[in-house]
C-alpha cells in the first residue's frame, strides 16, 4: 500500500504510547497528514505533543471513539487512508473497579471505528489499513517457563485484558467477514517518558522523590517483560509500513523482571541520581494486599517481528530505565502538572478557538 500524501488517523495519540507514535510519524513522514484523535480523559495529555502541535502535517481532533455519529462524520469528511488504533482504557486496577468503562471504550469504541471503516472505505478497501494495538495480557498467565507467541491461545483474567481480547477478535472478524485489511500487534509492559504516574515505574519515581511509600502487591514476585516506549513506537512504525495484512506481531523487550527486583534496581539508581545514601530508597518499600486476578507472569516471544521485519530493542533495560529516570527528574513541571491535574487546562489554553 502506497501511503505518500495519505491521511493517517491515530487514536489515543495524546496518551503515553500514542504521543510517541504521533511525534514519530509527524516528524519522520512530512508527506503524511497525521490526525490525532483523543478524548483527553485522565491520561490524555497534550503537553506530550508540544514539539509537533504547530507542524503543518498535524491536526489534533478532540473526540471520543464511543461517539459513533462523530466517528462516522470524521471518516466521511476527512477520508482517512489508514488507522493506527491506540485509544484504550489500559489500567488493570481501574478495570476492576469500573469494568463497564473498559467495555465501552475498548470494545464498543473499537467497533465504532471498524464500522466507520468498512462503510466509508467500502469502495476501495484494498487500499486501506486498520492497525490495532493490543496487549500481551490477552494471553493470560504463564508458568515459570515458556513465552507467548502469536499462536498462543487467549485466556484473559482481568476485565481490562478481556476487553482487549474482545476488541482483537472483532478486528479479526471484520477482516474475515468484510475483508477489512488489518494488522494486530500485542506488546509487553511499556515504560519511558510521558507515562501517566499511576503505572509502576513513574509512580515509584515520583514517590521516591517525595519520600513516600512504594506499595508492592503480594510478594512482589510477579514477572513482566518490559519494553522501552520509544522502541515500541519504532516497532509500530515498522509494522505499519512493512508488516503483512491479517497478521499478528508480538512486540517484547526480551527483558523479564520480577517486580521486586525491578523496584530494587530502581531504588539503587534513584539513590545514586539523588545523591542519597545507598539503601535509602529501598526502605520505602511496603508490601500491600494483592489485587484480584493478578497474573503471575507474562513473557513475549518477539522473534517473528525480529526475524521478518528486523526489529529489536535499541536499549538494554538498565539504559532505558536510566533514560526514563533522567527524563522525569528533568521534567518536574510536567510531572507536577499531571499530579495536580493542571495538565488538563492545556487544551483550553491552546485550542480554545
Amino acid at each position: 500500500m502506497s501511503l505518500r500524501n495519505k491521511k493517517i488517523l491515530i487514536t489515543g495519540g495524546a496518551g503515553f504510547i500514542g504521543s510517541h507514535v504521533v511525534r514519530l510519524f509527524v516528524s519522520k513522514y512530512p508527506e503524511y497528514h497525521v490526525y490525532n484523535l483523543d478524548a483527553l480523559t485522565y491520561a490524555g495529555n497534550l503537553e506530550n505533543l508540544k514539539d509537533v502541535e504547530n507542524s503543518e502535517n498535524y491536526t489534533f481532533l478532540k473526540g471520543d471513539i464511543n461517539d459513533s455519529e462523530y466517528i462516522n462524520r470524521l471518516f466521511h469528511e476527512l477520508q482517512f487512508d489508514a488507522v493506527i488504533h491506540l485509544a484504550a482504557e489500559s489500567h488493570v486496577d481501574r478495570s476492576i473497579s469500573d469494568p463497564l468503562a473498559f467495555v465501552r471504550t475498548n470494545v464498543f469504541g473499537t467497533m465504532n471505528l471498524l464500522n466507520a471503516a468498512i462503510e466509508i472505505w467500502k469502495d476501495n478497501l484494498h487500499e486501506k489499513l486498520f492497525y490495532h494495538i493490543s496487549t500481551d495480557e490477552v494471553y493470560g498467565s504463564l508458568g515459570e517457563k515458556g513465552l507467548f507467541s502469536e499462536e498462543s491461545s487467549y485466556d484473559p483474567n482481568s476485565p481490562y485484558s478481556a476487553s482487549k481480547a474482545s476488541s482483537d477478535h472483532f478486528v479479526r472478524a471484520y477482516g474475515e467477514t468484510y475483508e477489512l485489511p488489518y494488522i494486530i500487534s500485542n506488546c509487553s509492559n511499556n515504560y519511558g517518558p510521558n507515562q501517566f504516574p499511576e503505572k509502576l515505574i513513574p509512580l515509584f519515581i515520583n514517590n521516591i522523590v517525595e519520600n513516600k511509600e512504594l506499595p508492592v502487591y503480594g510478594d512482589g514476585k510477579y514477572t513482566r517483560d518490559w519494553l522501552y516506549v520509544i522502541d515500541h513506537a519504532n516497532a509500530i512504525d515498522l509494522i505499519f509500513h512493512k508488516g503483512s495484512e491479517k497478521e499478528t506481531y508480538n512486540i517484547g523487550g526480551f527483558n523479564e523482571w520480577q517486580n521486586i527486583d525491578l523496584i530494587k534496581l530502581l531504588c539503587d539508581v534513584m539513590d545514586s541520581k539523588l545523591n542519597r545514601p545507598a539503601g535509602s530508597c529501598s526502605k520505602l518499600i511496603s508490601y500491600v494486599k494483592d489485587r484480584p486476578g493478578h497474573d503471575k507472569r507474562y513473557a513475549i516471544d518477539a522473534s517473528k517481528v525480529n526475524n521478518e521485519l528486523g526489529w529489536k530493542p535499541s536499549v538494554t533495560f538498565e539504559e532505558g530505565l536510566s533514560k526514563t529516570i533522567d527524563w522525569y527528574l528533568s521534567n518536574k513541571d510536567w510531572l507536577n502538572h499531571v499530579v495536580s491535574g493542571d495538565y488538563q487546562d492545556y487544551y483550553k489554553k491552546q485550542y480554545s478557538e
